[in-house]
């Protein structure tokens, strides 16, 4: 597994109220729901980053109200006459 460092001022832990492991986590959580919004992941990595499952990734994407799926009606619309 890779690893990555941040260097960050102690002031930015205590203005958030919270500890760092905690702030790494809410991190990781945050970076998979950017890039899953924006379409860069599937939900399954996204979860992966986030160090979730998959239903708890899912719970967080609903709790950031940002939609699970990403495909629009009329893609919906266009599958089910295809099929």
């Amino acid at each position: 597994m890779a690893h990555v460092e941040f260097e960050l001022p102690a002031s930015v832990f205590s203005a958030l109220r919270k500890a760092p492991e905690e702030f790494v986590q809410e991190m990781r959580i945050a970076a998979a729901i950017h890039w899953y919004s924006q379409e860069m992941i599937s939900q399954g990595k996204a979860a992966e980053i986030a160090g979730l499952p998959r239903a708890q990734f899912l719970a967080e994407l609903y709790r950031c109200k940002v939609p699970a799926l990403q495909v629009t009606l009329e893609e919906l619309r266009q599958d089910a006459q295809s099929e």
